[in-house]
């Protein structure tokens, strides 16, 4: 099942998105339900609105925190010249910091390096706190696609990484989620990054260190995760820079394609 969150001319809505690839009746439509799925039971309302005649949003505003894990990747650590982390290196985006598909990835005017990381993002669908690796499964809700925007010199000079990956527009979600039970295996998904229409990342979560569960599990030591938190779990080799006017996509088989322009700070 896929989860939206969209607009048809009012205040956002939520929705089961179907495809023309799923076989059934209804192609490239949402189905409406009432609520919000994340905090409790929805209910189907009847209608059903056009795909392309919507705005999607980002599938999810993370109640409480983004959680993001870095060097991840093997590959991705050894080009920026990194080690592997003995345990899973985890740092905080700001959910002001989250943005839908198609809405504008910022540069500020602090930064000279601009880089995308295209990510597999974990959306948790209950309270929990130091929940066991085989018990994770009971706790995820779903999956989106992610784009950890970084501004990679501020990264180098701060020595942590607040100020370089929490800028407003530094965290896309989307298109939708794709619930657990719709993907129930994560371990080698393909993760693609393309800007302008050029591969620039393309690698798989067979190659991430920690797996989901170990991520999810290892979080949840440390804080209690509510419904609706996000957490990242690394990106991939081949990260690099974008300026305004470049269009970057992330896919990841088995959810979709998540794509933002560049643009820069006005002001």
């Amino acid at each position: 099942m896929r989860v939206a969150r969209f607009s048809h001319g009012g205040e956002p809505q939520y929705g089961v998105v179907e495809l023309a690839e799923d076989g059934g009746p209804n192609p490239e439509t949402i189905a409406v339900v009432t609520g919000d799925p994340l905090a409790g039971p929805v209910h189907y309302t009847g209608e059903r609105v056009p795909l392309a005649d919507v705005r999607l949003l980002a599938p999810v505003i993370p109640r409480s925190k983004v959680v993001a894990i870095g060097r991840n990747y093997a590959a991705h650590a050894a080009e920026l010249g990194n080690e592997l982390p003995p345990q899973p290196l985890a740092f905080l985006k700001p959910n002001t910091a989250v943005i839908g598909p198609g809405e504008a990835i910022v540069r500020p005017p602090e930064t000279g390096d601009l880089q995308y990381e295209g990510e597999l993002a974990v959306v948790i669908g209950r309270i929990c706190r130091r929940v066991p690796v085989e018990r994770v499964p009971e706790v995820v809700f779903g999956y989106t696609v992610a784009n950890d925007v970084t501004c990679r010199d501020l990264q180098e000079t701060d020595g942590q990484w607040t100020r370089a990956k929490g800028f407003d527009t530094f965290c896309p979600l989307g298109p939708w989620i794709v619930t657990h039970l719709a993907l129930p295996e994560t371990d080698d998904l393909e993760v693609t990054t393309t800007l302008n229409g050029e591969v620039k990342q393309d690698g798989s979560t067979a190659q991430m260190t920690y797996k989901v569960d170990d991520i999810v599990s290892y979080v949840s030591s440390f804080t209690t995760l509510l419904p609706g938190d996000v957490i990242l779990t690394g990106t991939p080799a081949g990260v690099g820079p974008m300026v305004p006017g470049d269009e970057v996509s992330v896919t990841i088989t088995g959810i979709g394609t998540l794509t933002n322009p560049v643009i820069e700070q006005e002001g």
